[in-house]
């Protein structure tokens, strides 16, 4: 299992662009909660997969879940700080947060 420490600058900022997937919570625990649902259960892929133009074609492995991910959320002023562990490789965690906050994030280490 690997540990990914993610920074969002400006959490108030952190949704993606798509409605049907972004992040509309309030909190950084919200935030973490959504995040760790993401990687774990199949509803926002398949929601995601519901709006591409050839659903059948998606890649099976874009679906990749790990059922004991988890998920921490730390806020500093405007920012936070998540820890994610999971076994998923970094380009479907990336995949996921970026459908529910957008490009507001980075990583700042992985263990």
């Amino acid at each position: 299992m690997s540990l990914f420490l993610i920074h969002i600058e400006h959490f108030t900022r952190a949704h993606g662009t798509e409605p049907a997937l972004a992040f509309a919570g309030d909190s950084p625990a919200a935030l973490a909660e959504a995040i760790e649902d993401a990687l774990q259960r199949p509803m926002l892929f398949a929601r995601w997969c519901a709006l591409q133009h050839e659903p059948d074609k998606v890649p099976v492995a874009l679906s990749a879940l790990d059922p004991a991910a988890g998920v921490r959320a730390e806020s500093r002023d405007l920012h936070v700080e998540l820890e994610i562990r999971s076994t998923l490789p970094m380009k479907i965690i990336a995949q996921r947060l970026t459908w529910l906050i957008g490009p507001h994030w980075d990583v700042r280490n992985v263990k």
